[in-house]
């Protein structure tokens, strides 16, 4: 493959900004919102509500590979949808299977781990920097997907189980990241792992910020009700993708 085809496949992978991280916590708790509103409060149940959110990030990711550049509205929507069927996996493997959050949060972590090491395996790198061909693409989806999934499970284990309430462990999780940002200043410990470390830790964030927004205050939540945060959410969400430089990443 030549350079300019390789830069043109890493067009698609946005770079890895401040801008990005702040797309990405609002991604995942529209996400949580979203699919709590249709398998909750609609009382579709999880395992429609997997129905229902892989079948559009199914489409969305093969658009995503075949697309020929980087579309900011395409890559966002395609994280939208594995963090919203992320929810409802979650939620089904914890509550439906009854594992309980920490037996789910345990099997979505190896997963995770199990796909990093398999794209590792294959292609030499798990580096954004290096999703330049539809095979890499496929790890990277998968790798997210799973991560989106293992985030909700860590979210409510630490609020519900952990006891530390959703205000709690929005805390948690925020102040994980704000050690991560740390190390990251500070430190020369591997980009790759940081980049992988902060995403799978802003699921858990966005899914505690989440429940704290549309939770009863008899909960411990602010009460905006899951339709109201939704779409406060979807708006705050697309003004960021318009307002925010989306820049394509490129090869290191």
């Amino acid at each position: 493959m030549t350079r300019d085809a390789v830069d043109q496949t890493l067009s698609k992978v946005p770079a890895v900004t401040l801008g990005f991280w702040v797309i990405k916590i609002l991604a995942t708790t529209l996400g949580e919102t979203g699919a709590d509103l249709f398998t909750q409060q609609y009382d579709m149940g999880y395992a429609a509500g997997i129905a229902l959110f892989c079948a559009p990030l199914l489409v969305l990711v093969a658009a995503q590979i075949r697309a020929q550049a980087f579309h900011p509205a395409l890559y966002w929507a395609t994280i939208l949808a594995s963090t919203t069927a992320g929810t409802a996996m979650a939620d089904f493997f914890d509550r439906s299977l009854g594992l309980g959050y920490a037996g789910g949060a345990a099997i979505l972590a190896a997963c995770v781990i199990g796909a990093l090491v398999a794209w590792r395996m294959v292609l030499g790198t798990v580096s954004v920097a290096s999703v330049a061909n539809p095979r890499a693409e496929m790890f990277y989806w998968l790798t997210i997907t799973f991560s989106q999934t293992l985030g909700t499970a860590l979210g409510d284990w630490a609020a519900d189980d952990g006891g530390l309430g959703y205000a709690g462990g929005a805390a948690l999780f925020g102040g994980a990241l704000a050690v991560l940002v740390l190390v990251w200043w500070r430190t020369g410990v591997s980009r790759v792992a940081l980049f992988w470390a902060a995403f799978i830790l802003t699921r858990p964030l966005g899914a505690t910020v989440g429940d704290f927004l549309d939770k009863p205050l008899m909960q411990g939540g602010l009460n905006l009700g899951r339709d109201h945060a939704t779409g406060v959410l979807i708006a705050a969400m697309a003004l960021a993708i318009w307002l925010i430089p989306q820049k394509p990443g490129r090869a290191h």
